[in-house]
C-alpha cells in the first residue's frame, strides 16, 4: 500500500471512528449512561441556561416506578405501572409520543408503602429491549415494535427474593448475555441469559441481591462482570460465570441496602454503600484485589452513584432517608487518597451527571444544578426549580435532551445549544 493510500486509510479509520463515538456519546441506553459512569460524552449542549431555566420540550403524565428512562436513536423507553400493569412503553425522544406499549398483570406491594412500580431500569441492545419487574420478571422486547422475544419468571425459575423494596437489578447486555443479580438460591445469585432466547447461559455464586447495578469493565486486559450482592463485591467472568475473587462488603445494619454501582478507573474500583458500611478503593493486581483505602465518613453513597472526572469524585454522603440526621453532604473526594476536598453540608437526596467538566445534579427537590466538577469548591453556574419534588429517579441524556421523571410526570429539557 502507498504512503498515500496509508494516510487516506487512517483518514478514513478516523472519520469512523469520530463518527462511532458521536452516536455513542448521544445515546443512553442503560442505567447510568453508554459505560455505566453516569458521563454523557456529548458537545452539544448549551453554554447557559434561560433565566426561568431549561425549556420543557414536553411533559407526560406516568405511572409508579423509580425505573429511570433510556434512549436509543431518539426512541424513548419508560418502564413504569399504570394501576395493577407493569408497562412497557416506547416514545419518540423528541416529541414524547407513544409509539407502542407492552403491559402485564403485577401484584408487587410495598412493605413499607413507597411506590409500587419497577425499580430497574431497562436496557436498550442491538435492537432489544430488556427490563426487570419488582416481582422478578424479566422480558426482553423488540426496539422496532415492542413484541414480546421472551420472558423469564425469575421467582419460579430460581428463587428470586424480594428483599425489602423488590426486586431492583438494571439489566446489564455483554456480548450475547443478559447479565442479572437475580439474587436465587442454589447457586443462582448472578445468572446469565441468552438475549436471543432467554436461555440460561449460566448461573453463580450463592448470596442475596442488592440494589446495585452490575457493571462491566477490562482491567489490565482481563474482561470483568462487577457485581455487588448482598455480602461482597464479585468479580466474574462475564463468559462462563466463574468467579475471579470476592471482596466482603455488607453493611452492619440488617435492615440496610446497597445500591451504588461499582465504578472502575483504570486498575482501580470504588464501592461505597451507607448504614456504616462506608467506602472503599480497590486495586486489581494480579487478578486480586488490594485495598488502598477505606473509610466510613468519606463518600457513603446511599443509593446515587458517584461521578469520577480528572483524578476526583463527586457524590452524596450519607443516608437521604426523609428526615434522617444529619442530612447528606455533596462531597468532591481525592480518588487515589480518599481525602475530602469539600463539602456541601445537608444538601439532600440527588444524583448526579457528568457533561464534559460540570455535573449536572438533580436533587430530590426537583432543582437542577449545574455546577463546574472542580476539586476546589462547590461552583454551581446556573440553578433552576423545573420539577416537582419528590425525585428518586435517574434521568437521561441523549442528543442533548435532559428527560427526568417525577412521582408522576416525565418531564424533557432541552439543554442544547441555540440552532445557528
Amino acid at each position: 500500500m502507498s504512503a498515500g493510500m496509508t494516510a487516506r486509510f487512517a483518514s478514513l479509520i478516523i472519520v469512523c471512528l469520530a463518527m462511532a463515538n458521536q452516536a455513542w456519546s448521544t445515546n443512553w441506553p442503560q442505567f447510568l449512561g453508554p459505560a455505566r459512569n453516569g458521563v454523557y460524552s456529548g458537545s452539544d449542549l448549551a453554554d447557559a441556561w434561560p433565566g426561568e431555566g431549561p425549556p420543557i420540550l414536553w411533559q407526560k403524565s406516568i405511572g409508579q416506578g423509580f425505573s429511570a428512562p433510556v434512549v436509543t436513536d431518539h426512541k424513548l423507553i419508560l418502564f413504569h405501572r399504570l394501576a395493577d400493569k407493569e408497562t412497557i412503553e416506547a416514545l419518540d425522544a423528541n416529541t414524547g409520543k407513544q409509539l407502542w406499549y407492552l403491559a402485564y398483570p403485577t401484584h408487587y406491594s410495598d412493605d413499607f408503602g413507597f411506590d409500587e412500580g419497577p425499580r430497574a431500569t431497562p436496557c436498550i441492545a442491538d435492537g432489544f429491549v430488556c427490563t426487570f419487574g419488582a416481582e422478578g420478571m424479566l422480558n426482553c422486547l423488540n426496539l422496532s415494535d415492542g413484541k414480546k422475544q421472551w420472558s423469564v419468571d425469575t421467582r419460579k425459575e430460581f428463587g428470586a427474593r424480594k428483599g425489602f423494596f423488590g426486586i431492583v437489578c438494571s439489566p446489564l447486555v455483554e456480548g450475547n448475555a443478559v447479565l442479572l443479580n437475580v439474587g436465587g438460591t442454589d447457586n443462582a445469585s448472578i445468572v446469565a441469559f441468552d438475549k436471543s432466547t432467554g436461555k440460561t447461559l449460566w448461573k453463580s455464586y450463592n448470596d442475596e441481591a442488592s440494589y446495585s447495578a452490575p457493571t462491566v469493565a477490562t482491567i489490565n486486559g482481563n474482561r470483568y462482570a462487577l457485581f455487588l450482592t448482598r455480602s461482597a463485591l464479585v468479580a466474574l467472568n462475564p463468559v462462563d460465570g466463574k468467579v475471579y475473587f470476592t471482596y466482603p462488603f455488607r453493611p452492619p445494619l440488617g435492615a440496610s441496602v446497597t445500591a451504588a454501582t461499582p465504578q472502575v478507573i483504570g486498575d482501580l474500583i470504588f464501592i461505597s454503600g451507607s448504614y456504616g458500611n462506608g467506602a472503599v478503593l480497590l486495586r486489581i493486581k494480579d487478578g486480586k484485589p488490594e485495598k488502598v483505602w477505606a473509610a466510613q465518613d468519606v463518600l457513603s453513597n446511599h443509593y446515587a452513584t458517584s461521578i469520577y472526572h480528572d483524578g476526583f469524585l463527586y457524590g452524596i454522603d450519607g443516608r437521604t432517608d426523609p428526615g434522617f440526621q444529619p442530612g447528606p453532604s455533596l462531597r468532591c473526594v481525592e480518588l487515589k487518597t480518599g481525602k475530602v476536598r469539600w463539602k456541601q453540608d445537608d444538601f439532600g437526596a440527588a444524583t448526579l451527571t457528568l457533561a464534559g467538566d460540570q455535573l449536572l445534579i438533580v436533587t430530590e427537590r426537583g432543582e437542577l444544578i449545574r455546577a463546574k466538577a472542580s476539586p476546589d469548591s462547590f461552583q454551581p453556574i446556573a440553578r433552576a426549580e423545573v420539577l416537582p419534588n419528590h425525585i428518586r429517579s435517574y434521568p437521561a441524556i441523549a442528543d442533548g435532551l435532559f428527560y427526568a421523571r417525577s412521582k408522576d410526570k416525565l418531564f424533557c429539557l432541552d439543554l442544547r445549544k441555540p440552532a445557528k
